[in-house]
């Protein structure tokens, strides 16, 4: 079941499920989507960037980028359409960082990860045979 919620583009009331938006909204973004799509579709038009088909076709950018996160327009078929790595900007075409935002929050992780327990009590035994050794030595003397 889906929970009731506040479309964010009108502000109607709906059940929150498969859609984001509520049916009206849908069915208007469904029908941008066609336009979009019919106008993309052209040989030309292959080549066309976000912005230049916004311009052309009268959609929002953010609703063609969206459709470019959501795998519904493909960058195999149109590899100008690309929309912003969520921390850099850099273009992607999918996930939500670019390679190198995602190499460095990963380097990050990993630097950051607190010794487990083997490797501290690896640790304590070392110290303590370094300590006992000693005491050793002095002992015999």
């Amino acid at each position: 079941m889906g929970e009731l919620a506040n479309c964010p583009r009108c502000g109607a009331l709906f059940l929150k499920g498969a859609q984001d938006v509520c049916k009206d909204c849908h069915n208007e973004e469904e029908e941008k989507f066609d336009t979009v799509y019919a106008f993309i579709r052209q040989k030309k038009n292959r080549m066309a960037t976000v912005l230049e088909v916004s311009d052309a076709t009268g959609v929002e950018e953010s609703l063609i980028m969206k459709w470019v996160h959501k795998k519904r327009l493909h960058p195999a078929s149109f590899p100008n359409l690309t929309y912003k790595c969520e921390r850099c900007d850099n273009q992607i075409y999918e996930g939500n960082l670019c390679k190198d935002c995602a190499e460095e929050l990963k380097k990050g992780f990993t630097d950051d990860q607190p010794k487990t327990i083997a490797e501290q009590k690896a640790e304590q035994d070392k110290k303590r045979a370094y300590i006992n050794m000693t005491e050793e030595k002095e002992w015999k003397r």
